[in-house]
């Protein structure tokens, strides 16, 4: 398919992680930048309790209820001005976004000992994908056959699962917050 070409509810938008056997260096890392390059991390999806890393695996996050804004902020410096009224905007270098996640708690997803719960934390850089999906896709996986089914939008960055923290609730479902830290520039919007 191609990019998104109208307007519409991105009711099937996805965050996932790749999910290699081996961990990326920091150079392998630091060299992607095109769209082959970060799709072929996403070839195969594998579920986060009892899923096993592969190649080009993936682990999806689900169940989220609430995603923030995702994108490179402005940077823009505001600085006063000795004898006016307003304040004058500047250039300036923009602080790199943190990435939380409101989620419907599932548990056995991000227990001890799954792949999404042993991610928490535990300080090694990933590449993450933002997908923007207005119709459900045949798969999320890379390729005609998965997300190129659909009109779609993708944005990869460098990142971190940095917290998961738990809000239990007496009257509605309890929620979670995943904090994902941003390790590199934003690529995309890319599509398949």
């Amino acid at each position: 398919m191609a990019q998104i070409t109208s307007i519409g509810a991105g009711l099937f938008t996805d965050i996932s992680i790749a999910a290699p056997s081996t961990d990326l260096s920091a150079s392998a890392l630091a060299a992607l930048d095109t769209a082959a390059e970060f799709q072929a991390l996403f070839g195969a999806e594998t579920t986060s309790a009892g899923g096993t890393k592969g190649v080009a695996t993936f682990v999806r996050i689900t169940n989220v209820r609430e995603f923030p804004s995702i994108g490179t902020p402005p940077n823009i410096v505001n600085v006063p001005v000795y004898g006016s009224k307003t304040s004058q905007q500047i250039q300036g270098q923009s602080d790199a976004p943190t990435i939380e996640l409101t989620l419907n708690y599932v548990p056995s997803e991000w227990a001890a000992d799954t792949i999404l719960g042993d991610m928490v934390g535990d300080g090694i850089q990933r590449v993450l994908r933002f997908t923007i999906l207005n119709a459900e896709p045949d798969s999320y996986e890379t390729g005609a056959a998965g997300i190129g089914s659909v009109q779609n939008s993708q944005f990869y960055w460098v990142g971190k699962v940095e917290a998961l923290l738990v809000s239990p609730s007496l009257t509605d479902s309890n929620t979670s917050t995943v904090t994902i830290s941003v390790q590199s520039a934003f690529f995309g919007a890319y599509t398949e």
